[in-house]
């Protein structure tokens, strides 16, 4: 039989399982809304070129760009790509969706984690 005591402890895990399943579910709905998303990072260079006379040999020089170079290392492979700059604006948007997935990721694995432990704690307790 289950003292007045072990019955509140229960209730209070029960409460403390729901909560946390609710969170992941919170994160499941956000993952579901990230669009377009690529990893890496984005950095604006300027360039001189080899025309001895041009504006960027000056003094002070006018450097060509800006250019925008997308660099990424997936599956231990380095990637760098130039971007246009009309798509610099979806780029970004691809990056912090990118980013925004691996916290929400985190995220879920910290609470899964906590799950995990709650529930082998409830069954070590029947």
């Amino acid at each position: 039989m289950l003292s007045v005591a072990n019955c509140k402890e229960d209730n209070i895990m029960n409460r403390r399982i729901q909560s946390l399943e609710k969170r992941v579910e919170t994160i499941k709905r956000e993952l579901a809304q990230l669009g377009d998303l690529r990893p890496g990072s984005l950095s604006k260079q300027y360039n001189v070129c080899g025309n001895p006379t041009c504006k960027c040999k000056a003094s002070p020089p006018k450097k060509h760009g800006p250019y925008y170079q997308l660099s990424s290392t997936r599956k231990g492979k380095s990637r760098s790509k130039f971007v246009r700059k009309e798509e610099v604006a979806a780029v970004r948007a691809q990056l912090k969706n990118y980013a925004k997935l691996r916290k929400l990721t985190e995220r879920w694995i910290d609470l899964a984690e906590d799950l995990a432990i709650l529930r082998l704690e409830k069954d070590r307790q029947r």
